[in-house]
């Protein structure tokens, strides 16, 4: 047991390297030694038998180690446990002899107890071993240094093999917790694996890495006197130390990260291990992604701690000269991370490697050039920072130069680099020193990248203008707002201040006539006199001349201060102009499909308006649509919780200064602003904002109140404007909570059903779409309303509000607000009234007795109905009498009437299907409560209420002369009807809708019909424009309502379409057009080519209609497709560009149809090619997008041969061109189509 070893520390590296277990131990404990063919016998208890008189003797003296008997036990137990991980136990040549030695290479047989107790022997022996050699070292004992020689080398060998047996058992701890126990041996075996579970060797790793550290701190190279045996030596703690690291459990560790950083430092510092370590940490850098930024940290740490800066530099060297496998994705991301890293935290060692590091903006790898991207800001922010007795000579050179390839780098190929070059910008722009002339080139930038094709690039572009504006320079004077208006008035001010300041004479230039020098004296000979002596001033010319010079100066210092203005305004408004051109495309951004490039280009309207840029309101009124993003992914959601954050921000949330009642007039003066110009989509989409915002409890009660006031107050100081905003605005939260029109009713009849009402027919307009918002109450306040529960909100006809609505659309006037504002009133009677029929009958009674009486008559005839009660309404107040004494335009008063009729005829329609949906909902509530019940007498009172099925909703509208008093008590008609068929109850409502409202005996209606028509045919006798607008409209409105009548009219209606020169008569048709395709299919589908003959008409707002219209009915599939989809195709190259992209829209939608777009592609081709009108540029633009949607191989083969069949019946080179372009695009690898084209291509030539 006391025989020494004879250790050759190259001879155990190389063993111990290729294979552990070929190290022969046979002076190990013969207990362990006869485990070596039976594991299973291998206990704790056994292994601490063998271990602890070792442990103990070298705890006593580190000597210990080298007897046979300790160093071999020692390395017998180490064989035990794997050293590597199971992915690379295949380097291993040779199978061991013994079984056990087999066994754990994969898995360890010593637990994790006596793994910790051999490591803390070790740590402990060569840390007192350390100790004794600095002692002896200090003595300068020269005869015991090869002793200390061999006990460093045996206890760095075995240290560095209980370490790496150590890391292997924590890398392979989750699989291996259940090896040992699945093998069912002793229960020694299954405690350790148990324990394996609760182990961490962290603390001891501390332990043996400051030990580490210790032992390279001594002067080793007395020790090791050449260098191979130093290097060695170094190598057997470096080596752990990379193996430590490549866990990334370890390196997440920082105390364990920091520990490993010093042995290295050490180590390269004061031992040679430089160039070791550049080749491990490229290998690293190749091989684990983790160690990247880590690596980076130990570069700083090496340099600025250990002042050895060259190792850095030597990598970053190598790195950029190193070249990658072009599929070796890994390498590149690793290293343009420690890259980056590195520039991060130490950039004064990488801006002196920057003409290498340049190398790789060429590199293929986009991550390579993007980390060269990043690099290049950290160091302008490293050159930034500096002051200025910091500053090198170049110091302004390398800035630029570092900005040029940031902007080079905005057209870089990758999106992803381009990206990054933006990225990086917005970092730069929270630096003090704002480099504005940079600035404005990556403003400028910028608006150019919001047209990228990659969304990424456009969201970063518009997050860089935001941070621009956030951050711009312009803040020194004036408070930093951004108005051009302000910035620009400012300008011309020191324009015309530097033009009221002459220059000094000395410095004006002379302009040639002024030239004193005669020319002939120039060419002449001249003698020079000498000077006559200067004539001395006097005192008051000294003054003079002073005071002269004061004023020069004083001027020149002005103008040379009002200079320096005018570059800094002239600065400011550039930037003004680009965040101007900006706005426009960041405004079409808001209709992307990325959700957060969406909300991105919502912050930067948000930053704009915050700094009174003035595009900026274009933007915030564009965001309202986005309040219909479709909610059922998170995105959805995101975008509209977002715009409503966006919208309390601008418009909601009152400062902080003000107390609760100016907070509520400023958040009400803010939401009728936002009314202001809106067009009708932009009001809709306000509607569901605000709408939105009610049910989610965002408005205060005190808001409605000031918005009440607003309404309802009497002074003139209100603008028009402002009182009808405030309606808006409550029509609008009215739908979300009805009640709040309900409670102030009152209000609505006295103003905007009053006298202002009168005077102001936008404000009566307003007021009845209020007013509707009433029918929703039966739903219960807030919250979603059930449309079928509006028949308990039903109003009697002599209601104050009803008896108003009326009253409004009676009103004489010769205004064109009239029909918005009788449109309105007219469906807001049908929403509340109980019987809308008999009250729209009663209006059109009137004003047809008021169209067709004398005017000296008119008055005195209205007059005694109203007192006669021959209209069961009240006499209008006197001010109502006296706006009817006004004489009226005779053709404009038959145009309201024809206007009330026609829409009154519509609404009759709606009504009836609501009758419908009430009769269903009744009745199946009805017969659920019933069910018990039924039976005879069931049968009995079907039998007896049938016969009155068709009388009841004729009683709603048909006759118009039905007396609808009804006893109090009498029950709801359709409640008396549950007991009738649902096929009886609809065939009656049919027959009322085709057979009664134009054509009954008693219908009002039926009256208007023909004379209607009179009107439109007969253009040139009634030839009031006007007029013409309104019959065809009402005309129209009436042939929806029965398909006799549309019959009849249909060629009438048809002629107008084609022949009208107005607009917007045209426009009205396409859409009743467009209606009776729905109501009438079979009549309207052999005549639809008129309808998308209007995809050609002249004006853009008939051919918008008109593609809108056609959309909606194919879609639906309520028309059938002939071929005329070609015309709709034109329009996708349209000039005008809102009708291209509902182009677009339209075949996007189409395409997700059952191959609509396959199927029809060979007629739309036949009509493109046969337009000789159409470009052929726009022809090839149009093909390239159809054929997009051509997605599947089979379809594109069978359309390829279909085409190619075309070829040889060309008969013009341009059809030949159109027909080989088409095939071009469709993949269809047919070579026969090929060997056609190529034929056909020669022919041609010929022809030519």
């Amino acid at each position: 047991m006391d025989e020494r070893i004879n250790f050759d520390i190259n001879d155990s590296l190389k063993q111990y390297l290729s294979d552990p277990a070929s190290i022969s131990t046979p002076e190990a404990s013969s207990e362990l030694i006869d485990c070596e063919n039976d594991p299973e016998s291998l206990t704790a208890t056994l292994i601490n038998t063998s271990l602890n008189p070792v442990v103990d003797s070298v705890a006593e003296n580190p000597d210990a180690i080298t007897r046979s008997y300790n160093f071999d036990t020692l390395q017998f137990l180490l064989k035990c446990a794997p050293t590597v991980s199971l992915s690379q136990i295949n380097k291993y040549t040779t199978e061991p002899d013994c079984k056990l030695f087999k066994l754990s290479r994969s898995t360890s047989y010593i637990p994790p107890s006596i793994l910790s107790k051999i490591l803390d022997v070790l740590v402990s022996g060569i840390s007192t071993e350390a100790d004794l050699v600095h002692a002896d070292l200090e003595a300068d004992e020269q005869d015991s240094i090869q002793h200390h020689k061999l006990l460093l080398e045996i206890f760095g060998f075995l240290l560095q093999w209980a370490v790496a047996a150590v890391e292997t058992k924590a890398a392979e701890k989750p699989a291996s917790s259940t090896g040992p126990r699945g093998r069912g041996g002793k229960g020694g075996k299954k405690s350790g694996a148990n324990k394996d579970g609760g182990w961490d060797a962290s603390a001891q790793l501390q332990t043996a890495l400051d030990v580490m550290s210790k032992v390279l701190k001594l002067k080793v190279s007395r020790i090791f006197v050449t260098t191979s045996e130093r290097d060695t030596f170094i190598s057997l703690f470096t080596r752990p130390v990379y193996l430590i690291l490549e866990s990334e459990a370890r390196v997440k560790n920082t105390t364990i990260r920091m520990h490993c950083f010093r042995v290295l430092c050490i180590a390269v510092k004061h031992h040679g291990h430089a160039f070791g370590a550049q080749t491990s940490i490229i290998q690293n850098l190749s091989y684990f992604e983790h160690l990247s930024e880590p690596m980076a940290e130990f570069l700083q740490i090496l340099s600025e701690q250990y002042d050895y800066p060259q190792l850095a530099e030597e990598i970053l060297r190598e790195l950029s000269n190193k070249e990658f496998n072009s599929n070796d994705a890994r390498g590149p991301k690793s290293v343009s991370t420690f890259v980056s890293k590195i520039s991060e935290l130490a950039p004064r060692l990488v801006i002196k490697q920057m003409a290498a590091l340049a190398k790789l903006l060429d590199s293929e790898s986009y991550t390579l050039r993007c980390s060269i991207i990043e690099v290049c800001g950290n160091l302008i922010s490293m050159l930034s920072r500096q002051e200025e007795s910091e500053r090198s000579e170049n110091h302004k050179g390398q800035m630029n130069a570092f900005f040029d390839v940031l902007e080079e780098r905005f057209l870089d190929i990758n999106p992803y680099c381009r990206c990054r070059a933006i990225q990086v910008y917005v970092k730069l722009c929270d630096l003090e020193q704002k480099h504005p002339k940079r600035r404005q080139t990556a403003a400028e930038l910028a608006t150019r990248s919001l047209e990228d094709k990659s969304s990424n690039v456009r969201r970063n572009a518009i997050k860089l203008l935001g941070k621009l504006v956030s951050s711009h320079p312009f803040a020194v004077m004036h408070g930093g707002q951004l108005s051009f208006q302000e910035w620009d008035a400012r300008l011309q001010a020191v324009d015309a201040e530097m033009n009221a300041l002459k220059p000094p004479t000395e410095l004006q230039e002379k302009r040639k006539e002024d030239n004193t020098v005669d020319d002939e004296l120039l060419d002449d000979e001249t003698q020079v006199d000498r000077p006559a002596s200067p004539k001395p001033l006097s005192d008051e010319e000294k003054m003079a001349a002073f005071k002269k010079a004061q004023e020069e100066a004083a001027t020149a210092e002005m103008i040379n201060k009002l200079q320096l203005t005018k570059r800094y305004y002239t600065e400011a408004i550039k930037f003004i102009e680009v965040l101007h051109e900006s706005s426009p495309i960041v405004t079409q951004l808001l209709s992307s499909k990325n959700k957060s490039e969406v909300i991105e280009a919502m912050d930067y309207f948000v930053t704009l308006d915050a700094y009174k840029v003035e595009t900026a309101r274009t933007g915030i009124r564009r965001m309202l649509r986005l309040i219909w993003t479709k909610g059922n992914s998170d995105e959805g959601k995101g975008v509209q919780t977002h715009l409503i954050e966006c919208y309390k921000g601008l418009f909601f949330d009152a400062p902080d200064s003000f107390n609760a009642n100016d907070a509520a007039n400023y958040v009400a003066r803010n939401m009728i602003s936002l009314t202001f110009g809106a067009t009708p989509a932009e009001l809709t989409s306000l509607e569901q904002l605000l709408s939105t915002m009610m049910k989610g409890e965002l408005i205060n009660e005190l808001v409605i109140q000031k918005l009440w006031q607003v309404y309802g107050v009497q002074r003139k100081e209100i603008s028009k404007n402002q009182r009808r905003g405030a309606i808006i605005v409550l029509g609008m939260l009215a739908l979300a909570d009805p009640d709040i029109v309900v409670k102030e009713m009152e209000t609505c009849l006295r103003v905007g059903l009053g006298e202002l009402g009168r005077k102001d027919l936008n404000l009566a307009r307003y007021t009845c779409i209020a007013l509707r918002r009433i029918n929703a109450a039966a739903g219960g306040g807030k919250g979603p309303k059930d449309p079928n529960a509006k028949a308990a909100t039903k109003l009697p006809n002599d209601h104050a509000v009803l008896v108003r609505l009326a009253v409004i659309t009676e009103v004489v006037t010769d205004s064109k607000d009239w029909f918005g504002t009788a449109e309105q009133s007219i469906a807001a009677i049908y929403a509340l009234a109980k019987h809308p029929d008999t009250l729209c009958s009663d209006i059109i009674r009137r004003k047809t007795k008021v169209v067709f009486t004398q005017p000296a008559r008119r008055v005195s005839k209205t007059l005694e109905e109203h007192e006669t009660g021959a209209s069961e309404l009240p006499s209008p107040p006197p001010e109502e009498s006296e706006l009817e004494q006004q004489i009226q335009n005779p053709a404009f008063s038959l145009s309201q009437l024809l206007f009330i009729v026609g829409h009154v005829a519509i609404k009759q329609i709606v009504h009836l299907e609501f009758c419908e949906q009430d009769f269903k909902r009744r009745k199946a509530e009805k017969e659920g409560k019933s069910a018990s019940t039924a039976g005879a007498e069931k049968d009995k009172s079907r039998a007896s209420i049938a016969p009155n099925a068709t009388e009841s909703p004729k009683k709603k509208k048909g006759s118009k002369t039905k007396e609808d008093k009804q006893p109090a008590e009498e029950q709801d008609e359709l409640d008396l009807m549950a007991g009738t068929t649902e096929d009886d109850f609809m065939e009656a409502l049919a027959h009322i809708r085709e057979r009664e409202l134009l054509y009954g005996p008693n219908s009002l209606l039926a009256n208007f019909g023909p004379l209607v028509a009179e009107v439109c045919a007969n253009n040139t006798t009634y030839a009031d424009p006007t007029l013409q607008a309104q019959a065809a409209l009402c005309m129209a409105k009436l042939m929806c309502v029965s398909s006799e009548y549309c019959e009849r009219n249909l060629g009438l209606l048809i002629t107008i379409l084609e022949k009208s020169s107005d607009p917007v008569v045209r426009s009205n048709l396409v859409v009743a057009l467009g209606d009776m395709a729905v109501c009438f299919n079979h009549l309207i589908d052999e005549n639809t080519d008129f309808l998308y003959r209007r995809l050609n008409d002249s004006d853009a707002s008939v051919k918008r209609t008109c593609l809108m219209t056609l959309t909606f009915l194919i879609l639906a599939g309520q028309v059938k497709v002939k071929g005329q989809l070609g015309e709709m195709a034109k329009c996708v190259e349209d000039e005008d560009k809102r009708i291209a992209d509902m182009g677009r829209m339209f075949f996007t939608e189409l395409a997700t149809k059952d191959n609509a777009v396959y199927n029809q592609f060979v007629d739309m081709f036949s009509v493109l090619s046969a337009d000789e009108a159409l470009d052929e540029d726009a022809f090839k633009r149009i093909m390239r997008f159809l054929t997009g949607f051509i997605e599947k191989d089979k379809h594109a083969k069978q359309l390829a041969s279909k085409l190619a069949a075309r070829l040889p019946r060309c008969s013009t080179e341009r059809q030949w061109n159109d027909v080989a372009f088409a095939l071009g695009l469709l993949q269809h690898k047919d070579e026969e189509v090929q060997k056609v084209i190529s034929e056909g291509f020669k022919l041609v030539q010929a022809q030519a």
